[in-house]
């Protein structure tokens, strides 16, 4: 302390006897030393000492101190030390958290650092200058920058990266930190891309291309791999960040074989499986299995999601995830995300299925690992988050897999085989059926994802038979559930699973509406589950799937059951409970908080149990079918109208409803097609920008490269001459020094040039690469707009024809009514007597003298 006492005075002069300065005082004197001295040695004394008052006196330094500063980085960029200063004062003066110093100022606000943020990048030149500090090799410079650049960056995010992104290799020279030898340099310039690529696709892309890739594997290789420290966790936090939400540098990683130099980091030696991981090594793990999914994201497209799928089983990376699935030792944390992870590279590719299907756990004797994650779900001792992954898994492995899911089925089925293992068809029924809710839902959901699009196996499930305590006949599985759900013991999370798995088996299958309808009191139950009037969330929901089940009884019922064909059911909605009343009690469903939740992505996220209610593939049906169910039922409760029959314009306007979804959804997809060629476009200009840039820096390079090159042979020649020609010893040693470092600083020169010079023409290769895989997609996409929009101009014509057929259809009915109406003048003037029906065009008029009028409107004697 008293060192800097006597520091400040000897920048500030001395002071009166008694006086001691305050603190903006002492920093206005500082500052006028900066800008006013002309002596480099002045200034850097007053730029150390105002460094030392920055974290105390943060307000007055950063209010007199930060043009100042800014000059001196801009005037004084030769001197090392006065720039790393400079940057330290404004990394304090910037930070986002509070110094102990500064605790007992009350001028110091919470977000201090963040309003000097703003002000510092209001000229976006001072990013530059920073970002130019990076091209510094002297350490204090570079790892101050990079300190003051995190810093900006987390005040400032966006602003920051929109400046960096507009500025000339401003991500080049960030990416050229992470070959730097010093590891705090590297460490820290890790974090700081963390921050920088959060959020930013553009900048993600740019990261990319400048070969991150490569460089963070090889960071990852030098620190131990899997199982090196945090900085491998922060590689991979970093990778995690380019691919996650980036389509383009998804293809990019995929078609880089980077999947192929992940896969051996799943090998887990069998020594470490005896004693455990690390908590470190969990981290990583983790890290690398958010990155697989990163890949084969059900959000993704799937074009990428199976291009990755395929590449991901050929590399032996799903092989390694299955090992790990299978291993002993394993904590719960990575089991479970091992679990989804393989969910996800397995959901809808067949052969990734089939391979995952033949996989057999480590047991005496072996089972399939299918059976043993069956047996973990339908166990309520485990582990919640781990029978939620093991549903995940099983959904996925059924998604589209139709041999997967008959064959499910047919261990349901009755045989004649002895069968001596257990099956999956056994532990969903044994978990459907039993005393704990949370294994009657996972069970009801399973089961119903194996009817998924298969209406072949919905029939099937008709002939399973359950053999029941003290009933010697087999009881059908659909009267079981029918039973299970009509009793009041049943908890609120059995109803529900029921409900869905009804919804899902009886929606286009008229046979299995057929058999739910011979039920006695299924009908009988639905009503009086939507008439009630109880007032709880948990009621509106099985109100609201009451209604779903009764409407999809008549949208798909064939009206071979007597007393619940179509119209007898409508007319028991509309005398018992109305229109209005089912209308809005179908709606509580999707007004529900679990339905929006559980519509955003096939694997469900929950808190606690209770939040385990509906399904995704369940709000995928209902949301096909609401619309279709609530327009069927309002269009037989119009009341005169014979409900069997439906007029043609009904089915004409039905039609011209579906073409106009049809061509919705093609403009919508043209759309995304046309805003994706603005912004390939976009990306395609900014490569070629950064191409031409980097061809003109790699020329200059060449140039400075033969002038080093020419400098080096003078050094060289002139070394000869005074070592042939000067008269003194004494002078030939000392220009023989001269002239020998003069070489090494020119060879040293020369060195670091032809690196830089290589360096530029890799990125410009990479530049040109991307750029010509953007004009090839470019030309895809053109190609792909051009069809969808013949495809819309086709649909429209379609669509212009339908309404034309139509409205001529509508007229043929006019001029058939008025002729009608004509024959019925003329009977009624004939002296025929005429029921005034005209609403029903097949019923046959009677005639007073025993005429009758047939379908053709002849008369018959």
């Amino acid at each position: 302390m008293n060192f800097l006492k006597s520091g400040l005075q000897t920048v500030l002069g001395s002071q009166e006897p008694g006086t001691l300065p305050s603190g903006a005082e002492t920093v206005e004197r500082l500052v006028e030393r900066v800008s006013s001295s002309t002596l480099l040695e002045d200034r850097r004394d007053a730029c150390r000492a105002l460094k030392a008052l920055s974290k105390k006196f943060r307000v007055e330094v950063g209010a007199q101190g930060m043009p100042v500063l800014l000059q001196v980085m801009e005037m004084d960029r030769a001197d090392a030390e006065i720039i790393g200063y400079c940057l330290d004062t404004l990394c304090h003066v910037t930070s986002p958290e509070q110094f102990d110093e500064e605790a007992d100022n009350p001028a110091i606000t919470v977000n201090i650092g963040e309003q000097f943020t703003e002000m510092f990048i209001k000229t976006s030149d001072n990013v530059g200058l920073v970002l130019n500090c990076l091209e510094e090799y002297d350490f204090r410079v570079r790892w101050s920058s990079i300190k003051l650049l995190t810093s900006l960056l987390a005040n400032r995010p966006k602003e920051i990266q929109e400046i960096v992104l507009v500025s000339p290799m401003g991500v080049s020279k960030l990416m050229d930190l992470l070959i730097d030898s010093r590891e705090v340099i590297r460490n820290d310039a890790l974090l700081l891309l963390f921050k920088l690529t959060k959020g930013n696709a553009n900048i993600q892309k740019i990261v990319a291309f400048e070969n991150a890739f490569d460089r963070l594997f090889d960071v990852i290789k030098e620190e131990g791999c899997t199982d090196g420290g945090i900085i491998v966790e922060d590689c991979l936090l970093l990778m995690l960040n380019l691919l996650k939400n980036n389509p383009s540098n998804q293809q990019f990683f995929k078609e880089g074989s980077y999947i192929q130099r992940l896969a051996p980091m799943f090998v887990i030696p069998p020594e470490q499986e005896e004693v455990g991981m690390t908590p470190q090594k969990v981290s990583n793990l983790l890290c690398m299995l958010q990155i697989v999914r990163s890949l084969v994201s059900p959000i993704n497209s799937q074009h990428v999601i199976s291009s990755c799928q395929k590449a991901m089983r050929s590399s032996g990376l799903l092989e390694g995830l299955c090992n790990i699935l299978m291993g002993s030792g394993i904590s719960p944390d990575i089991l479970t995300e091992t679990i989804s992870t393989v969910a996800e590279v397995i959901r809808g590719d067949i052969n990734n299925q089939e391979y995952f299907n033949s996989v057999l756990a480590p047991s005496n004797p072996p089972r399939p690992a299918l059976i043993v994650l069956l047996m973990s779900m339908v166990n309520e001792k485990q582990p919640l988050p781990l029978r939620t992954a093991v549903l995940y898994c099983f959904q996925s492995f059924l998604y589209k897999n139709e041999p997967g899911q008959n064959a499910l089925i047919q261990t349901l089925l009755p045989t004649t085989a002895q069968v001596s293992s257990l099956t999956s068809g056994q532990l969903l029924l044994g978990g459907l059926f039993s005393t704990d809710p949370l294994s009657n839902w996972f069970s009801a959901v399973t089961l119903s994802h194996a009817l998924l699009e298969n209406p072949t196996q919905k029939e099937q499930l008709l002939r399973v038979l359950l053999a029941t305590l003290g009933v010697n006949t087999p009881v059908p599985l659909l009267q079981q559930c029918t039973q299970l759900l009509q009793q009041a013991s049943s908890k609120f999370q059995s109803k529900v699973a029921l409900l869905m798995l009804l919804s899902i088996w009886l929606s286009h299958c008229q046979m299995a509406v057929k058999t739910f309808l011979s039920l006695s009191g299924s009908v009988a139950y639905l009503i009086a589950q939507i008439s009630a009037n109880e007032h709880d969330d948990n009621e509106y929901l099985i109100q609201g799937l009451c209604a779903f089940l009764m409407g999809i009884c008549i949208q798909f019922n064939d009206s071979s059951v007597p007393g619940s064909k179509r119209e007898d059911l409508c007319q028991l909605l509309i005398k018992r409970i109305g229109l209005e009343t089912f209308g809005t009690k179908l709606g509580e469903v999707s007004k529900h908080e679990s339905y929006s939740r559980s519509a955003k992505h096939p694997q469900i996220t929950i808190h606690s149990s209770s939040d385990l209610l509906l399904d995704y593939e369940f709000c995928k049906l209902f949301k096909a079918l609401e619309s279709i169910i609530t327009k069927t039922v309002n269009g037989y409760g119009n009341g005169t109208e014979n409900i069997t029959e439906l007029t043609l314009s009904q089915e004409a306007s039905g039609l011209v409803g579906q073409y106009k979804d049809i061509i919705r959804d093609q403009d919508s997809r043209l759309q995304q097609l046309q805003e994706r060629l603005k912004q390939m476009e976009i990306e395609s200009t900014q490569l070629k920008a950064q191409l031409d840039q980097a061809q003109n820096t790699n020329s200059q390079l060449s140039d400075q490269n033969i002038l080093l090159k020419a400098q080096l042979q003078a050094a060289s020649d002139l070394q000869k001459t005074q070592q042939h020609q000067s008269p003194f010893h004494l002078l030939s040693t000392q220009g023989e020094n001269t002239s020998h470092q003069q070489m090494e600083a020119l060879e040293a020169q020369l060195a670091a040039v032809t690196l830089q010079n290589q360096e530029h023409q890799s990125r410009a290769g990479y530049y040109e690469t991307e750029n010509q895989r953007l004009r090839n997609e470019l030309e895809i996409l053109k190609q792909r707009t051009n069809e969808a929009e013949t495809s819309a101009q086709e649909s429209k014509t379609d669509l212009e024809n339908l309404r034309k057929d139509q409205e001529d259809l509508m007229e043929l009915m006019t001029d058939q009514e008025n002729k009608i109406r004509m024959y019925r003048k003329q009977l009624k003037s004939l002296g025929c007597k005429v029921d005034d029906d005209s609403d029903d065009e097949d019923e046959d008029i009677q005639l007073q003298n025993g005429l009758t009028v047939d379908g053709n409107i002849g008369l018959q004697q």
